[in-house]
């Protein structure tokens, strides 16, 4: 019978769980059980959760760029929704071409406030998932945006939008991913867990995947570790709830 919960619980979450969340997912519903026999039983049943492939960076930093500095040192931890954002850029191949992913992410809650995909690599993509995210919840002040040097993010479109919004800016080093860590690593849950089990024939596929994954799943129902193993959307809300009420 607890084979047969974990099995259901690890078709909901498409394959991706291992079984560290699987535990946690039962627990949240109130099964009662130890992690250690959820990851007996799921090596018993087979249930494997997908793996990891490599990513290709798009990163090409501007020559042109003035300083900017590091102003989050790799610490992608935050005391308030907003007060820390994160960003970068993926691709996503198809028969009709590559499409581009932009996303902003906040570092208190984990979710991805904004996001904007199109088939053109340039500013116009980060400005538009900035200006989502930005829309989606009140930016507190001296909030920072981190990203890598990537030209579009050290374009002047860009940078305006961010003084608009009262956004500091704040950029890694280039070539080193750990500098944007929290960033690439929710690209390799996409690619992971999503993108690279399936194949589009057209962009618009693509497209509706990518909000299918992350409104549809990953904001509102993947169990998040650094959140005690609860969704992004619930965390946020759980602190508007409470500041409000105080």
């Amino acid at each position: 019978m607890l084979t047969e919960h974990i099995r259901a619980v690890f078709a909901a979450s498409y394959r991706t769980y291992g079984y560290r969340r699987v535990h946690a997912e039962l627990m949240r519903s109130g099964v009662r059980v130890d992690d250690e026999l959820v990851r007996r039983l799921m090596r018993a049943a087979r249930l494997c959760p997908v793996q990891v492939k490599p990513r290709r960076g798009l990163t090409v930093a501007a020559r042109t760029a003035g300083v900017i500095p590091d102003l989050v040192k790799r610490d992608f931890t935050a005391a308030a929704p907003g007060k820390k954002l994160v960003g970068d850029i993926t691709q996503i191949n198809t028969g009709e071409g590559t499409l581009y992913l932009a996303t902003v992410i906040d570092c208190y809650s984990k979710s991805i406030l904004g996001w904007s995909v199109d088939k053109h690599y340039n500013a116009g993509i980060v400005s538009a998932a900035m200006t989502m995210a930005a829309g989606r919840i009140r930016l507190p002040d001296g909030a920072i945006f981190h990203s890598d040097r990537g030209s579009q993010y050290t374009s002047y479109e860009f940078s305006r939008l961010l003084r608009q919004e009262g956004v500091r800016q704040s950029v890694g080093r280039t070539g080193i991913c750990f500098d944007n860590a929290m960033a690439e690593s929710f690209f390799g849950k996409l690619k992971t867990e999503w993108i690279h089990h399936r194949s589009f024939a057209t962009r618009a596929e693509a497209q509706r995947e990518v909000i299918k994954f992350v409104e549809g799943f990953y904001n509102t129902r993947r169990l998040h570790s650094a959140l005690g193993y609860r969704p992004p959307l619930e965390a946020l809300d759980e602190w508007f709830t409470k500041h409000q009420a105080a």
